[in-house]
C-alpha cells in the first residue's frame, strides 16, 4: 500500500469529470487499498479517487462505528 498525495482546492484538477468504473482487477484493489491508507493517514473519514487524481466514480468512507450487517464499517462506492 502507498499513501497517495491529496489533491486540495482550487486545483482544477478537482473539476475534471470522473469516469464509470468498468474493470475490477487487482489495479482497482490496489487503489481501493490506498485510498483508505491515505485517509487514515489524513486523517479523515471519507475519500473520493478525483480527490488522488484518479478520475474515477470511486469514494471510500469509514463510518467509524461499525454498522452492525458490516463488521468494519468500512464501504467503498462506486458510481456515487
Amino acid at each position: 500500500m502507498a499513501l497517495l498525495p491529496i489533491i486540495e482546492t482550487p486545483d482544477p484538477r478537482l473539476r475534471v469529470i470522473s469516469k464509470p468504473v468498468e474493470t475490477f482487477d487487482a489495479e482497482l484493489k490496489t487503489l481501493i487499498a490506498d485510498m483508505f491508507e491515505t485517509m487514515y493517514d489524513a486523517p479523515g473519514i471519507g475519500l473520493a479517487a478525483i480527490q488522488v487524481g484518479v478520475p474515477k466514480r470511486i469514494l471510500v468512507i469509514d463510518l467509524q462505528e461499525p454498522d452492525p450487517e458490516d463488521e468494519e464499517g468500512k464501504k467503498v462506492i462506486r458510481e456515487p
